[in-house]
């Protein structure tokens, strides 16, 4: 017999109960109850609309910045009208109580540090500060998003006039070094990991869980795709993460 929501609640707050050093690893459905779409989801994601070689790649913004800027700009107002969901705040509560060691995401959107969580390790960036690729200048978003959003005006570096690029990671660009290294040592040291919002399918974020296998993790996936690891997973919650996580930390809250 299929476990209830109820039953499959309990089973993974016992098991953040039982963990030594949780980790969490989330992607674009944590933040899709907030508004802000996803990038593969046939005919809303943002990849089935637009060419991401051509609109957000490091090609596209060198030498088809205004192209660039076009694509970004509605996304960046969604984020910033975004508010954090159910499913951040549990993961805030979660660490409060000391049981979620770190939130390592492939997101963007910084809606995990403004629900609260402290250890948010971005590894594909964020929309927090715009570089300069010519001088090397790093300018806070704050000073910039007025201007973003309500001009069609690129952002220029203060400094030499250049094209500003958001700290976000593009296609044909690496991870940022010091994100995946702590990444990474969080997995390898967590004996549970929750992926929450991920399809896994963007590499090599995807395979982060992959360290913690190694040694012996357990997994619980809640998604509402499958993943290449379902198999591998102790459990699977097929739910809205902005139900599923609130009911997982009622569980354990002491409130609760």
């Amino acid at each position: 017999m299929t476990p209830s929501f109820d039953e499959l609640v309990a089973a993974a707050a016992e098991k953040f109960r039982q963990a030594r050093y949780a980790v969490a690893l989330t992607g674009a459905g944590m933040s899709t109850p907030s508004g802000i779409p996803d990038f593969r989801s046939q005919g809303t994601g943002l990849w089935t609309q637009n060419d991401p070689m051509r609109v957000a790649s490091l090609t596209a913004f060198r030498y088809r910045p205004q192209a660039f800027y076009n694509w970004l700009r509605p996304l960046v107002r969604q984020i910033w009208q975004a508010q954090p969901n159910p499913g951040h705040m549990a993961l805030a509560e979660l660490e409060s109580l000391d049981l979620l060691k770190a939130v390592v995401t492939q997101n963007i959107d910084l809606l995990h540090q403004r629900a609260g969580s402290k250890e948010v390790i971005p590894v594909h960036g964020s929309m927090e500060t715009f570089s300069c690729l010519r001088c090397r200048n790093v300018v806070s978003s704050d000073s910039l998003i007025d201007d973003l959003l309500n001009t069609e005006r690129n952002p220029l570096c203060p400094n030499c006039g250049a094209v500003l690029k958001p700290d976000i990671v593009l296609f044909e660009e690496l991870l940022p070094e010091d994100a995946w290294r702590r990444a990474e040592t969080h997995f390898r040291r967590a004996d549970l990991v929750l992926v929450a919002g991920s399809s896994l399918e963007v590499m090599p974020a995807g395979g982060l869980p992959l360290f913690a296998l190694e040694n012996g993790a357990e997994i619980i996936i809640n998604t509402l795709s499958s993943t290449y690891l379902d198999d591998e997973a102790s459990l699977l919650l097929p739910f809205d993460i902005a139900q599923t996580l609130p009911a997982v930390v009622r569980q354990l809250s002491p409130a609760g």
